[in-house]
């Protein structure tokens, strides 16, 4: 039995996938704040494409001083010089960032510690999906310093200028996929253990933990960190999928996900925002307060990530005071 374009199962699936897409459309959280940045200084990591270069845009639409923390600096420069052609505001850098490499997250922080007085917003937005499974030269899974030790350094060497200008906020991009992530603090660098979408899943829930611990020792300080879903992006983050199943997964997305404009205001939204001033410790999607899952919630859990986090990164007691 064919089944033409008149037939009422081919029309019923169509009904119900624009009917899906609109509900998205509607349930998508937007960022109403229209607070300016003047004066303030943001640094948004993996800036040079999808949500994080979003998110650094309208930060630098609200006056903010915006440095892109990027890998590749040609790209970089690329969305800074774009950046500052659509919002007419020349205080937009890129800087170098690896976040493979500790060396370089280390020069990285030291240039801004040494050449910003104040930082105001940080936000750890830069992550990866399907990386190769191999260790970096600092002896750690690739998909896992990316995704949450290079992160977790570099917000650590941080805090002591975000003291300093507080109120100032941390805002970690972690995802939903962190329910079906499972650390095992004693085996952080199995390859042959964890496929890559695994490592992803579990570097998202050291996301959570790292947020959570963080904003505990932050308390009083008026630094606030909170992580966020930024829902499913249809974004250049797909490009790791790979030349044949890249382009039927982008397609199949385009009717489910946000594009980036929606992806990123969640992000905006807990760097900005008046509705979530002092807010600590809590995960957002779609700019909501939101139930994060029980393992991420275990605080017994994020104390001993933290202190093995400290001793893989190599932070030094001086450091790790705070």
């Amino acid at each position: 039995m064919s089944c033409g374009f008149n037939c009422p199962l081919v029309w019923g699936i169509l009904v119900f996938l624009i009917g899906f897409k609109l509900y998205v459309k509607l349930t998508t959280g937007v960022c109403r704040s229209k607070k300016r940045l003047d004066g303030k200084t943001v640094i948004v990591t993996g800036a040079n494409t999808g949500i994080g270069k979003e998110t650094a845009r309208d930060l630098a639409q609200r006056g903010a001083k915006v440095i892109l923390g990027c890998r590749d600096l040609e790209k970089g420069k690329k969305a800074c010089d774009e950046i500052i052609a659509s919002t007419g505001n020349a205080k937009v850098e890129v800087q170098h960032l690896d976040l493979s490499s500790l060396a370089s997250v280390r020069k990285f922080a030291n240039n801004i510690i040494d050449t910003e007085p104040h930082l105001d917003v940080l936000i750890n937005n830069a992550g990866a999906t399907r990386v190769e499974q191999k260790l970096t030269d600092d002896g750690l899974l690739l998909g896992m310093q990316v995704n949450h030790f290079g992160h977790f350094l570099l917000t650590c060497l941080l805090v002591d200028l975000l003291k300093r200008s507080s109120p100032s906020r941390i805002v970690i991009v972690a995802s939903e996929l962190h329910r079906l992530g499972s650390l095992d603090l004693d085996d952080f660098n199995s390859v042959n253990v964890y496929g890559s979408d695994r490592i992803y899943c579990n570097s998202k829930l050291a996301n959570v933990l790292m947020s959570n611990e963080l904003a505990r020792k932050l308390k009083g300080t008026g630094v606030t960190v909170n992580s966020l879903h930024p829902g499913v992006i249809l974004s250049d983050f797909f490009r790791n999928f790979g030349p044949i199943v890249g382009p039927i997964v982008k397609f199949f997305l385009l009717l489910f996900c946000k594009d980036v404009h929606e992806g990123a205001q969640t992000s905006i939204f807990l760097a900005v925002s008046e509705d979530v001033e002092g807010v600590s410790g809590k995960y957002f999607t779609d700019c909501k307060d939101a139930s994060a899952s029980k393992s991420a919630l275990d605080e017994g859990l994020a104390k001993k990530l933290w202190e093995k986090s400290e001793a893989l990164v190599g932070l030094s007691p001086e450091e790790a005071d705070f």
